[in-house]
């Protein structure tokens, strides 16, 4: 081999792997599109018990695991996002994943004490007014909060989940990903 053939190998090798790093790179670092989240979104602040508070001038957060394909609306309920083992669901605007439990009834929680550490339920504390469709709210008995449901059905958090898109709770003692 000439130098200037093992110029040209060395070129070719070089350019090879900066083309392979950036492309790991950026498919590392850049979030895909792997559901269609829709945004359901009311006029009043609110927040649950899991630890998430939204504002009128909040937006849900940009690092959860799928893109939009319109913009971000503030002041969002659920969302809907999909994995592979779960398909698709629904979730919080922050992206943390939203369940639902065998042994409630249609607006009625049966999930109290020790089910609440374990499954918070998903509750607000504006006005019950102006709800998108299939959303509603119901008083709980135990507590008196206001959670909301889903064609009916009281929605949780699961704090097995510690990051958004995780479904951790998806078949654990009779709650199951809330489905849209």
């Amino acid at each position: 081999m000439n130098k200037a053939t093992g110029a040209i190998v060395a070129i070719i090798v070089i350019v090879i792997v900066a083309v392979g790093g950036y492309a790991i790179f950026h498919k590392s670092s850049k979030t895909t599109p792997s559901s269609r989240e829709i945004f359901w979104a009311r006029s009043h602040s609110y927040s649950n018990s899991y630890g998430s508070s939204y504002g009128s001038t909040s937006t849900p957060s940009a690092s959860t695991s799928t893109t939009s394909s319109t913009k971000p609306v503030n002041n969002a309920i659920l969302i809907t996002k999909s994995s592979s083992s779960a398909g698709q669901y629904l979730a919080s605007p922050s992206g943390m994943t939203l369940y639902t439990y065998s042994s409630d009834s249609k607006n009625t929680s049966n999930c109290t004490s020790s089910c609440l550490s374990l499954w918070p339920a998903y509750v607000d504390n504006g006005p019950t007014t102006g709800l998108p469709s299939n959303v509603g709210t119901i008083k709980r008995a135990d507590n008196g909060q206001t959670q909301y449901t889903y064609k009916g059905m009281p929605l949780y958090f699961y704090t097995g989940d510690k990051a958004a898109g995780q479904v951790n709770g998806n078949g654990v003692a009779g709650f199951s990903v809330a489905k849209p």
